[in-house]
């Protein structure tokens, strides 16, 4: 039996595939500790793990944006994304570290596994030689800067000649000396009052750690010559069968006609005008099933529902997606992973955290649209919609991708990461 310590910052998509990995070791009979933010713990308990709180700014509700993200209003575009970045996972790291070193000395793991955005463990890697290793689990899509790729958060493709790649090394240096200078001095406050000084840009945490496992098919990832020798890609974690019963309108989705899929995930869906609504408008008139996901909030609060269209608060993806024939998205990482992992082509919607990245990784693929808004109207839905279905080329790509996450088993590889990192 071998003892480890999760972590993650409070939020829904990264705290799932930190619990889904939790519940897997716990399987495999190890023990099994999980810091995360208080609300949930009960999520914590139900997979037989132990829960430790963040303490401080750290602990904080992610369904209360208003709450811990209150001057989010007064931005927009990437000064938004900065201020995101420096409030949710900049500030928050001295509190992280104070709960992260505590976690460690009381536990003591034999290894560590936090998500992909965690920053608390950075003074760790920088001070204590004694700790144990400490990994990280890719649960965004991957930021690891390269030679061949623009900025991190502009949504840009790879290079594809000299010219490229000149424009991206000025933006590259553009970004670091002066758009994420903020956000490089607030990181650099922040890790002295853990008593450490940076290493290197604070946004290029992924090179930092013992191993990065970062979750998703290999295709739908940009190639980078210069990726770390640590780096490794584990596949998509597999859909959880639900015990949940299926809604009473199910057996519509046997019929001949195409199903579309909507959701704007469990996080950002107190606005369904920004993309439930007007989807629904869109295939209002098409030979289309439209399935929304209410994500978690009561199927009332969407509205009067077009003939064609069916709702339930929550939707079980195990059982949905191979009933799907395009996946309509607001661009949440585990969802997008979740619809391509089942050969599903994407449309996409977003434009707020790494959204964009994740569209323009979609779009890149060929398994997709990248609508390259979070607010798209529903001609352009309507548009999106019709070249998914009418053009076989995505589906091909989605497949493609489908077959390369097959090629993994991604619990059994991340677990093995962390016994042979501790010499198991």
């Amino acid at each position: 039996m071998v003892t480890f310590l999760l972590a993650s910052n409070p939020i829904h998509g990264h705290v799932g595939p930190i619990v889904q990995v939790a519940a897997h070791l716990v399987r495999e009979g190890h023990r099994v500790t999980v810091l995360t933010g208080t609300r949930f713990r009960e999520q914590v308990a139900s997979v037989g793990a132990h829960f430790r709180a963040l303490g401080g700014v750290a602990d904080y509700d992610d369904r209360r944006p208003d709450l811990y993200l209150p001057e989010r209003v007064n931005y927009s575009g990437v000064r938004r994304a900065q201020y995101d970045i420096r409030t949710i996972f900049i500030e928050t790291i001295p509190d992280q570290y104070a709960a992260v070193a505590e976690a460690i000395a009381q536990v003591r793991p034999d290894a560590v596994l936090v998500d992909s955005a965690f920053g608390g463990v950075l003074p760790l890697l920088d001070r204590d030689a004694a700790r144990p290793p400490i990994l990280a689990l890719g649960v965004t899509p991957l930021s690891q800067s390269s030679r061949v790729l623009g900025p991190y958060g502009l949504a840009l493709p790879p290079t594809r000649g000299v010219l490229d790649r000149a424009r991206y090394a000025a933006l590259n240096l553009v970004a670091r000396r002066v758009v994420f200078r903020p956000t490089q001095k607030a990181a650099v406050h922040a890790l002295a009052r853990c008593g450490v000084g940076p290493r290197g840009f604070v946004m290029d945490l992924s090179r930092r750690l013992d191993r990065f496992l970062q979750t998703g098919p290999v295709g739908l990832e940009y190639p980078r010559p210069d990726l770390s020798p640590d780096t490794y890609f584990v596949g998509v974690l597999p859909q959880t069968s639900s015990a949940a019963p299926l809604p009473a309108w199910w057996g519509d989705l046997d019929a001949a006609r195409p199903v579309v899929h909507v959701t704007q995930g469990t996080i950002d869906n107190h606005d369904y005008g920004r993309l439930v609504r007007p989807a629904l408008a869109a295939l209002a008139d098409r030979d289309v099933t439209v399935v929304v996901s209410a994500g978690g909030r009561a199927v009332r609060e969407l509205g009067p529902l077009p003939d064609n269209a069916r709702a339930a608060d929550y939707l079980p993806y195990d059982a949905l997606l191979p009933r799907t024939d395009v996946f309509v998205t607001n661009g949440g990482y585990g969802g997008v992973q979740a619809a391509l992992a089942a050969g599903v082509p994407v449309v996409v919607a977003g434009d707020t955290e790494d959204k964009p990245e994740v569209a323009a990784r979609v779009a890149w693929s060929g398994a997709g649209v990248d609508l390259r808004t979070g607010t798209p109207d529903p001609a352009a839905i309507s548009r999106a919609v019709d070249a998914v279905l009418s053009d076989p080329s995505y589906r091909s790509a989605a497949r493609r991708l489908a077959a390369d996450a097959a090629e993994h088993d991604a619990l059994a590889e991340i677990t093995h990461h962390l016994l042979t990192t501790r010499g198991a």
